[in-house]
């Protein structure tokens, strides 16, 4: 299935591609491929950092569900929904969130940018964890790695990404560009 070019549209596909992972998750405490981390890890972290951004940025506040300690599935689904209303409200057309990294932007293209395209990445780090079909659309693939590539000093000064892992030259999108966000693209738990 392609993925829309709409941001709230594309939001709706990707986050519930990472819901049907997290209602796949079998054991939480699996490690995942980001080192430290488990799988109840992948989903604290999007559900942690976002919520902060948004309501600093534009003074948006997100429903909070329970601990992802207490109910990861439930912790993920208030706060997706609560993402998606945000994205289907008329009025974020109008809105913008403005960051002292990244200046003023409109609010759907600030989500789509930064939150939607966390998700469809640690969407393949759950996968992993978890042992659940780990493909991604190789259309976004692609893009988010070109967008990335052109920005990679920023990126690794940033902190949020590893060191590249080096990947075999005619290697797939989604490998190469698992590779660039410094993740193994051949981990496995096992």
């Amino acid at each position: 299935m392609a993925l829309s070019d709409r941001p709230a549209e594309r939001h709706r596909q990707v986050a519930g591609l990472f819901t049907d992972r997290v209602r796949g998750t079998k054991s939480w405490d699996a490690p995942s491929p980001v080192d430290g981390w488990t799988a109840r890890d992948v989903v604290r972290h999007l559900t942690g950092w976002f919520p902060g951004f948004l309501a600093s940025g534009a003074g948006v506040d997100l429903p909070r569900g329970p601990s992802v300690d207490e109910n990861p599935v439930l912790a993920w689904q208030v706060h997706c929904d609560g993402v998606q209303a945000v994205l289907d409200d008329p009025e974020t057309a109008y809105r913008e969130l403005t960051d002292r990294h990244i200046g003023r932007l409109p609010l759907e293209s600030a989500i789509d940018r930064f939150y939607t395209a966390d998700v469809f990445m640690h969407t393949w780090d759950l996968s992993r964890a978890t042992g659940q079909d780990d493909r991604l659309d190789p259309d976004l693939c692609a893009r988010l790695l070109g967008e990335m590539e052109q920005m990679e000093q920023a990126i690794r000064s940033s902190g949020q990404y590893g060191a590249r892992v080096e990947v075999p030259g005619d290697a797939d999108v989604q490998t190469r560009l698992l590779g660039f966000i410094g993740r193994d693209p051949f981990w496995s738990a096992r």
